[in-house]
């Protein structure tokens, strides 16, 4: 009896709960109408942040975007507005074009102020992705170089397939060297912390062009710039000493661009950046094998640099590099096993030196140590073994057996 009222309670609630979504539903959906009515009858009255947030809640869960579509006569409204900011700023800038460098930052200042109302006035137009652009070039020009790379930074971001995207990339370029450059000149040494340069960034200089950089590969890798961003941060990194930052960007550059011109280079700095990053014998072996890997491509890859006399003799002498690496890895474990008085697996190692890296100097040094232990058994003998002798073995004890009467036997 049970059975039947707990499928009715069910039955009962499955129903109130589809009429509450079904009014839910047409709540929703009436929201959305009046929202409609109200900001396309009534474009010049701006209504209330939470209606609008509310409104593009509910327009997201039916239309998938984020904001509510708006009326001809309102584009047109925003269109017109933002043509006026426009032509005010691009009237100011083309003005201070025309006037010293030191006199003009004011008016770019008040240009690109204009061409940032222009934006916000229509997004997602054509008049927005211009007005970008310019407010970057009229920041650039104003020497307000943090605020122009991210003038720059939100047009790649809002329009990625812009027409400005080279020309922007190309600003943002010139802006991570300019930085790079400032603070390998000891920029920051004066004044870690920057309150008066509006040029640079406030910290961290050098850091915020590396930054600027990868951001430059990154949003257009395709792009005309993107090997060079990627080639100049990999410099960069190599030189604060971050080996594996830097051979982050240079795997990257010999993967993704492979006809960069850059390549050979990439190949070179690749090898120096895997000799650093080795931490000594006593740690993996991975990058000596990464580095002799590359070593082995740029023979094949670039045979014309190997005729040049310094190509040559950089890749022999990092061959020669890897080799004494390794044959001091191999000394050092013989060594090891020396000490324990493992002499087998001590010839072993040196074997393997000799028979694999012959030209080193630890060969030398495993030949008189391969003389100097072959007296002496491959296994050590166990310390102490004459007490075995002294004590006898004990008995083995029989296990405990149960019976089936519950006494214990054995």
């Amino acid at each position: 009896m049970l059975l039947p009222e707990r499928t009715a309670k069910r039955s009962e609630l499955s129903g109130h709960l589809s009429a509450w979504r079904l009014r839910q539903r047409r709540l929703s959906a009436g929201l959305v109408l009046v929202s409609s009515l109200v900001w396309g009858g009534c474009a010049g009255i701006e209504s209330p942040g939470w209606m609008r947030s509310a409104t593009n809640r509910v327009n997201r869960t039916f239309n998938g975007e984020d904001s509510v579509p708006i009326s001809a006569q309102e584009r047109e409204e925003r269109l017109a507005k933002a043509r006026i900011h426009w032509q005010v700023g691009d009237e100011v800038f083309r003005g201070a074009t025309q006037k010293p460098r030191e006199a003009a930052a004011k008016d770019f200042i008040q240009a690109a102020k204009q061409f940032e109302k222009a934006a916000k006035a229509h997004p997602g137009s054509a008049i927005a992705q211009d007005a970008l652009y310019m407010q970057g070039e009229s920041l650039f020009f104003a020497d307000q170089l943090p605020k122009a790379e991210q003038a720059y930074g939100k047009l790649q971001k809002q329009f990625p397939n812009s027409r400005h995207n080279d020309r922007a990339a190309a600003r943002l370029f010139s802006i991570a060297q300019y930085w790079i450059e400032t603070e390998r000149a000891g920029g920051s040494k004066i004044m870690p912390v920057n309150f008066v340069d509006s040029k640079r960034p406030w910290f961290d200089i050098d850091g915020h062009g590396i930054r600027v950089l990868d951001q430059i590969r990154y949003d257009d890798p395709s792009g005309r710039l993107a090997d060079d961003a990627t080639m100049a941060a990999a410099v960069e990194h190599f030189r604060q000493g971050k080996y594996a930052d830097a051979d982050e960007f240079l795997t990257d550059l010999r993967e993704t661009f492979t006809d960069s011109d850059h390549l050979f280079n990439a190949y070179m700095l690749g090898i120096r950046c895997k000799l650093e990053m080795y931490a000594g014998p006593k740690y993996s072996q991975l990058t000596l094998d990464e580095a002799d890997k590359l070593i082995r491509q740029v023979r094949t890859r670039f045979p014309d640099r190997m005729q040049e006399p310094e190509t040559r003799d950089t890749i022999a002498k990092a061959a020669a590099e890897v080799d004494f690496r390794k044959a001091e890895r191999l000394y050092v474990r013989a060594q090891y096993r020396e000490r324990r008085r493992e002499y087998g697996a001590a010839r072993l190692y040196y074997q393997q030196l000799l028979a694999e890296f012959n030209k080193t100097p630890y060969a030398d040094q495993a030949t008189t140590r391969l003389a100097a232990i072959e007296p002496y058994p491959a296994i050590p003998d166990r310390p102490l073994i004459w007490l075995t002798k002294v004590f006898p073995e004990a008995k083995r004890v029989k296990p405990l057996i149960t019976s089936d009467s519950g006494t214990v036997l054995r």
